[in-house]
């Protein structure tokens, strides 16, 4: 299991480390996924614990101010991709500036100079490897980005990774290691659910239509609390909405999750719909959503409208026609929660620039929170951040589907749609840092702008997550 720093007895409620070689044999059987479920995703104290470690005025201004005064300075000094990196040769000492290298590299691949991007990735290559440190980790997977697009091959190569099919069963492990290292998805899943709760408290149905459904894994922790109401739970209806699959049967992952759902609720005595959509998500029509009168209706999009395409692709950008079908509907909350990231910039070398920050905090996060040889670290970093790295470098127009934007720039898109922001939740908010600050390593930071909570490492802003209501 995940040995982080100072953080050896968080998830305490949901990560039983004791047990973890016990469950490798349950991983195995989807059948067994439910009970899985319950303890992996489903937290039963989600209280922060003795009032005590709510943060006191002093360090949360603290947090805040060297937040702002670093700005993206502190993060991208101590993970800016291997300033400085030493390696012994011999008796002498090379330093090595990764970061600088691979900027290089990119402006010869822009420049399409073949000659100067090959000599720089041979020398990258020397210096990186999937199985060092965060930044040699870092400068092994952008050296794959960028011997791809010099290629010309990003695309086949992504499609390649991207049509890897994984087991539910699998991702559960992954996101089991994923949340003992880092509290991001965790506490953007807890800011849903409490929001969705709170908007939901009096309703005798609630439908949830959740952009980018995947796996579920967000709605075993609500379906549990549902079933603890003192007047006894809701009808849940759930619309999940994926995007289709390649192959003869688009629409098998998001049905799966359904059937897997669907015995969950049973479990825990909570009456269930559940409506599969697998199409693109800008060609969705209201009636798709099969929405009711008289039932409590939350939208919900975690992380995923990153991969809509803009205005710099099509002129009728897909994410502002979401965001009108999402005002259309006329829900009585949307939760947001985004990437904040500034890396979809058409120029390459701009784009690659701001990547490799956003990347080399996500990978510096890894090395200090997770052991170098974990295997579930080696799969993350390949599955997924590899492969969204590659797809930024070597990916172009419709085939680049990673394009994160800031939640300032969100802000102004949801408010066009005619949404408002609702206020944050304070006792939320402390609860969520409380949390975050008794469970993982320091440099995790939950801080707030306006009315979104923010998620970051060291001084980064990586996540942001935000309640809205039609205006």
């Amino acid at each position: 299991m995940i040995k982080g720093k100072k953080n050896h007895d968080r998830e305490e409620e949901d990560l039983q480390e004791e047990r973890s070689n016990k469950q490798s044999a349950v991983y195995a059987d989807e059948s067994e996924l439910a009970e899985m479920f319950d303890k992996v995703l489903v937290c039963t104290g989600e209280e922060c614990g003795p009032p005590a470690c709510i943060l006191n005025d002093t360090l949360q201004s603290g947090s805040r101010k060297t937040l702002h005064q670093n700005g993206q300075t502190n993060g991208s000094n101590s993970n800016g991709g291997g300033k400085n990196r030493v390696k012994r040769q011999g008796n002498k000492k090379e330093v090595v500036d990764l970061r600088t290298l691979l900027i290089l590299c990119a402006q010869a691949v822009s420049a399409d100079d073949r000659r100067t991007a090959n000599e720089l990735l041979k020398q990258i290559r020397q210096h990186s490897s999937p199985f060092g440190d965060g930044s040699q980790r870092l400068a092994h997977c952008f050296a794959n980005g960028l011997e791809a697009r010099l290629a010309g091959t990003g695309t086949q190569n992504y499609t390649a990774l991207s049509s890897e099919k994984a087991s539910a069963a699998d991702m559960l492990k992954a996101y089991q290691a994923y949340i003992s290292a880092c509290p991001f998805k965790k506490i953007a899943i807890i800011f849903a659910n409490h929001s969705i709760l709170a908007a939901s408290k009096n309703a005798t149905t609630l439908h949830i239509i959740d952009f980018g459904i995947l796996y579920g894994f967000q709605w075993p922790a609500l379906i549990y609390r549902l079933s603890k109401r003192a007047d006894g739970p809701p009808k849940l209806r759930i619309t999940g909405i994926e995007l289709p699959q390649s192959g003869f049967r688009p629409a098998e992952r998001v049905q799966e999750t359904g059937r897997r759902l669907a015995k969950y609720c049973e479990r825990h005595n909570v009456p269930f719909e559940y409506n599969a959509i697998a199409k693109k998500w800008e060609t969705i029509q209201i009636d798709d959503l099969k929405i009711n009168g008289g039932e409590v209706v939350a939208v919900n999009c975690l992380f995923r409208f990153k991969n809509l395409l803009d205005e710099t692709v099509v002129v009728n950008s897909p994410r502002n026609t979401v965001l009108n079908l999402i005002s259309k509907i006329n829900p009585d909350i949307f939760i947001h929660a985004i990437v904040n990231g500034s890396y979809s910039a058409p120029f390459f070398v701009t784009r690659f620039r701001e990547a490799l920050f956003h990347f080399s905090a996500l990978f510096d996060m890894f090395d200090t929170n997770m052991p170098r040889e974990d295997q579930m670290r080696l799969k993350f970093e390949k599955e997924f951040y590899g492969r969204e790295a590659l797809n930024v470098i070597a990916c172009e127009g419709s085939g680049r589907v990673e394009r994160p934007e800031t939640y300032k720039q969100w802000q102004i898109r949801n408010a066009r749609a005619g949404l408002k922001q609702l206020p944050l939740d304070p006792q939320l908010l402390n609860k969520l840092k409380c949390r975050v600050k008794t469970r993982y390593h320091e440099d995790f930071v939950v801080d707030q702008d306006g009315q979104w909570m923010l998620q970051g490492w060291k001084g980064r802003i990586l996540y942001a997550s935000s309640a809205w209501v039609p205006g």
